[in-house]
């Protein structure tokens, strides 16, 4: 995988997620910076969503969105620069799937089908998140996912606790 910067744009969608140190303020802090990303130009978001945790027991709910933005950084180069963002947000990895301040998930880059080490494109979990799959559709409503559409895909997550919420 070449980690140059591409001449063409991609476009990507972004997973967003926080339920640690004020969840909203987290979700938009990150939005912000997402917006500014080098080698990058800004297309829109979901609104915010809240749901209930997958993982460890005890959590509190998360507040999600998803970011759709076109970028000319190679894949890993894009993880890199989530990380650095969700670094920047006191992100500290202990448990998987614990609580955190900011989760950067990248859901969607282009078409490409991605299997590293470190990255895995589509996200894996994609089609069995509704918090991810119902923001995501607000945005990009005629989507595919590995041919499927979207609709269909939320029509086959497994149901949980998802309110949109207005801030």
């Amino acid at each position: 995988m070449t980690l140059e910067i591409s001449n063409s744009l991609q476009t990507c969608y972004i997973g967003i997620g926080s339920n640690l140190a004020n969840p909203v303020a987290q979700v938009n802090a990150a939005i912000e910076k997402l917006q500014q990303l080098k080698n990058s130009r800004w297309r829109y978001v979901s609104a915010l969503y809240r749901s209930a945790p997958v993982g460890p027991a005890g959590q509190d709910d998360y507040i999600n969105a998803v970011a759709c933005f076109e970028t000319r950084l190679a894949p890993e180069q894009l993880l890199d620069a989530l990380q650095q963002i969700e670094n920047s947000q006191q992100r500290v990895r202990r448990e998987r799937w614990g609580a955190r301040t900011l989760d950067l998930d990248i859901l969607l880059i282009g078409e490409q089908l991605i299997d590293t080490s470190r990255l895995t494109i589509p996200h894996p979990y994609i089609t069995q998140r509704n918090f991810v799959l119902v923001p995501l559709a607000e945005i990009a409503p005629e989507l595919t996912i590995k041919g499927v559409p979207i609709g269909n895909l939320i029509k086959l997550c497994p149901v949980g606790a998802l309110e949109k919420i207005s801030i």
